[in-house]
């Protein structure tokens, strides 16, 4: 037998160990007890618990106070909802100016 008969043989031999497992799986999962459904406590129970603690209506919202705007709430001296950018309602900056860089004595060539 070669290697690749060999290699063949236990591959086959994984997928049918799986294969078992999964059914045995499959088995106890199908003979599982089924969880009986929740049933609500008899009405002459008088171990108290059911039902609802609210009993009375939730207090009313009052409605919303009309006072004077806030100091915040002025117009904004941009608009976002113009035809124009963004951008081009400030000016641009200049750009930094780059240092130049310094210069090095020129080298005289060296006599032997």
């Amino acid at each position: 037998m070669n290697s690749q008969e060999e290699l063949v043989l236990i591959f086959g031999v994984l997928h049918l160990v799986a294969a078992a497992f999964g059914g045995v799986m499959l088995l106890m999962f199908m003979r599982s007890d089924e969880t009986p459904q929740w049933r609500p406590p008899p009405e002459d129970d008088e171990s108290g618990g059911g039902g609802n603690d609210r009993t009375s209506e939730p207090p009313k919202r009052l409605p919303p106070s009309g006072g004077i705007p806030l100091p915040d709430a002025d117009q904004s001296a941009t608009r976002f909802r113009g035809p124009a950018r963004l951008s081009d309602a400030h000016p641009q900056r200049g750009r930094r100016a780059t240092p130049e860089p310094r210069r090095s004595p020129a080298r005289s060539p060296t006599r032997r």
